[in-house]
């Protein structure tokens, strides 16, 4: 892989999209990603800066685009910096009228 890209479960492991880099493997060979529109079984997959990431993950589907390539797993402050969540809004539960 060159610089520009970063193999996906490295990618959603330093991004702190999930907690284990075997978790992020699991993830991306389960089948149900897309990187820009296009599906994705495996976790090797190239990830490049502009690229589009949806995926189901915690009980809902995220969406990301990719705005950085991280060299490490850093702090979640540094992580939120690498991607930009386009994901739609959770609804909030409604009050009893």
């Amino acid at each position: 892989m060159t610089a520009e890209t970063l193999r996906l479960d490295k990618f959603l492991w330093f991004a702190r999209l999930a907690k284990t880099r075997s978790f992020a493997q699991e993830v991306a060979e389960a089948g149900h990603m897309r990187i820009s529109g296009r599906v994705v079984d495996r976790a090797h997959a190239p990830v490049r800066v502009g690229d589009v990431l949806s995926f189901p993950l915690h009980g809902r589907v995220r969406v990301i685009r990719v705005e950085a390539l991280p060299a490490r797993r850093g702090p979640a402050s540094e992580a939120h910096l690498c991607y930009s969540d386009l994901s739609p809004p959770v609804d909030a539960p409604r009050a009893a009228t």
